[in-house]
């Protein structure tokens, strides 16, 4: 027979676990009615209901009871998000390092970008440290509970050392370990694809989506994430994805990886900005100034789109014939190569394909633009936080 101390542990545990899954609900589907949720957790309304008050009670969630009547009866009541406790984020890149305040729902409230040319650990974990502490300012009422970090690069997941991040030239660096140290707040660190594809499948153009191939394109290359029946492929040691190093011109040029002709030797970010006069653009500045280009007629920009969908076509037919993906969803400068194309020049990039696989993907940007690797980022933290949101101290929630 149980003893009364293993029935008190097992039945805390288990409000823990319904707290966490509530509190993911509402995150997730940026707010959810009660009723909502006693549907999709199998929990009575009494249960819910209690639930939902010790997550208001620790300013997780805010209850509204404006929402339109469908039928007879009082309307079930909508739970939303608050942005009392915060996450930051981080993406340092080759040319700049964004970084933003993240709330539930993967709202970013705050967001900084730092031009800095190929930022060493170092620079990055001292830059991190002043942006993160000058946005919580803006901020007084809210507080911030941790940290992710999105890297364009290999990253160890359970340490979050950087083993290899190419165009950074990083290699064995312990990333998460000194942005620990510098913050004193929990840090995690994955590779930017992986939470790239992550936040497209929650928040993004793959929500519902079972089979998922998300290309992330950035200033330090192009990376991938995948999903199949709904879970992350990541590989045997986290490392999978790298589509970025798909060998498509074996007589190219050498890649910074070492290897000769790579799908991101040839398509650059930095060609598309030149050809449109920018430096350092934003994924959406990006988006914009290829697309007037485009309408403006201009012929050096339609040949930079020209050569690089040639280029991305090879990476597409052997990742759909290898994967055969629901769904193709493409982020940062490759949506802005493919919103900049013609209907014709969509239509030919799946054409050397295997037909039956082509004809099942359908092929989409990210719904999430330039935001997509912050809210990914921030996800890394969510997740420690969501997993026992009464871990918040008391005296926090009462400040």
């Amino acid at each position: 027979m149980p003893s009364a101390r293993s029935t008190t542990l097992d039945a805390n545990t288990v409000r823990r676990r319904n707290l966490a899954a509530v509190l993911d609900l509402v995150h997730r589907r940026r707010g959810v009615t009660r009723a909502d949720l006693t549907r999709a957790l199998g929990l009575n309304r009494s249960t819910i209901g209690d639930l939902v008050t010790v997550l208001v009670d620790h300013q997780w969630v805010d209850e509204r009871d404006d929402q339109r009547r469908a039928g007879v009866g009082r309307p079930s009541p909508l739970v939303v998000t608050r942005d009392r406790w915060l996450v930051a984020a981080v993406n340092p890149e080759l040319d700049v390092i964004d970084i933003g305040l993240v709330s539930l729902g993967g709202d970013i409230v705050e967001r900084s970008r730092t031009v800095v040319d190929r930022p060493t650990p170092a620079e990055v974990v001292a830059i991190t440290a002043r942006v993160i502490g000058d946005l919580a300012a803006r901020r007084p009422e809210a507080r911030v509970l941790g940290t992710g970090v999105a890297v364009p690069g290999l990253v160890r997941r359970e340490d979050g050392c950087v083993r290899l991040a190419p165009r950074l030239g990083w290699r064995d660096e312990p990333l998460g370990a000194m942005l620990n140290a510098q913050l004193g707040m929990p840090v995690e660190v994955a590779n930017d694809a992986h939470l790239g594809a992550r936040a497209e499948l929650t928040f993004g153009a793959g929500r519902g989506a079972a089979s998922l191939l998300y290309l992330n394109g950035g200033a330090s290359g192009i990376g991938g994430g995948i999903v199949v029946d709904g879970r992350a492929v990541t590989g045997s040691a986290g490392y999978a994805g790298e589509i970025g190093h798909l060998s498509v011109d074996p007589q190219g040029e050498r890649c910074a990886c070492g290897a000769r002709g790579c799908l991101e030797t040839v398509v650059r970010r930095d060609a598309l900005a030149a050809a449109v006069g920018l430096e350092h653009p934003d994924d959406d500045t990006l988006d914009a100034a290829l697309q007037a280009a485009v309408a403006a007629g201009s012929a050096t920009v339609q040949d930079a789109l020209r050569e690089q969908l040639g280029w991305l076509a090879i990476a597409l037919r052997s990742a759909v014939n290898l994967l055969n993906p629901e769904h193709i969803v493409l982020g940062g400068h490759l949506a802005a190569l493919w919103r900049a194309l013609s209907a014709d020049q969509r239509e030919a990039a799946l054409a050397d394909a295997l037909a039956v696989s082509a004809s099942a993907a359908r092929l989409d940007v990210a719904e999430l633009g330039s935001t997509r690797l912050l809210i990914g980022a921030a996800e890394l933290a969510w997740d420690r936080l969501i997993t026992d949101p009464t871990e918040v101290p008391l005296d926090a929630v009462r400040s």
